[in-house]
């Protein structure tokens, strides 16, 4: 049955989760804000090859913490409008409690929480994990980038060097009133992207306002742009 766990209880529990991953971590949190000793736990999972996702709903991490997670090739990261769930899961358990992931070994806080074990309630850590599941489904899996503003006004930055989300192509148009296919020929007319070899690969041009070319992934090689992507950048004669 599911365990009880208060401050301490739900520090010592996140951090032997963590460490015990050993084939997928997931991190539901709010706030991403990683403290010291998270990152030690993060960059051992990233040795190790394991699949570790965090999901979040605002970025509170300084440029050298995003250069940091840039640097590890098995953490991704997932933007989800309207976070709220605090919720930690490996292959063997999972933990639902109030505590925030920046807010891990700040034992002066009053958090509470539960544990559940995969083995000891099956149906329970499904129902966590299918859930889960949904909210890694409808996040935005984006790169974290901060990168200096580039001339000319160019989206991939802000004035103020803040981060910018980076998301796919589909999600682009959609917003634009296009069809996937739509956006992509307009790109090309751009010279965002060229058909090189009967495939699609990003220009100069295209990596100058920010675009990534994701070559793997389950679905298949995709572009990402920023999310700040103006309708003004298709014009021909810009």
């Amino acid at each position: 049955m599911a365990k009880f766990l208060n401050t301490s209880a739900t520090n010592y529990f996140l951090e032997e989760l963590i460490k015990n991953a050993s084939e997928r971590l997931i991190l539901i949190s709010p706030f991403l804000k990683l403290n010291d000793r998270i990152k030690e736990l993060l960059e051992d999972k990233n040795r190790l090859k394991i699949d570790v996702r965090i999901i979040y709903g605002k970025s509170e991490l300084q440029p050298e913490e995003i250069n940091w997670l840039r640097s590890l090739d098995y953490v991704r990261t997932s933007f989800c409008k309207n976070l709220h769930a605090k919720c930690y899961i490996n292959e063997q358990g999972c933990i639902i409690t109030s505590l925030n992931l920046y807010e891990f070994s700040q034992v002066n806080n009053n958090e509470m929480g539960i544990y559940v074990d995969r083995a000891d309630d099956s149906q329970m850590y499904i129902d966590a994990y299918e859930e889960a599941q949904r909210i890694i489904r409808i996040s935005d899996e984006i790169r974290i980038t901060l990168e200096k503003i580039k001339p000319e006004g160019q989206v991939n930055a802000s004035e103020d060097g803040a981060t910018e989300e980076l998301i796919s192509s589909s999600k682009i148009a959609k917003r634009l009133n296009l069809t996937t296919d739509e956006f992509i020929n307009a790109l090309i007319a751009c010279n965002y992207i060229e058909e090189r070899d009967g495939h699609h690969v990003l220009t100069q041009l295209g990596e100058s306002i920010g675009g990534e070319h994701v070559k793997k992934s389950r679905f298949g090689p995709y572009f990402k742009w920023p999310s700040s992507f103006d309708a003004s950048l298709l014009k021909k004669d810009k």
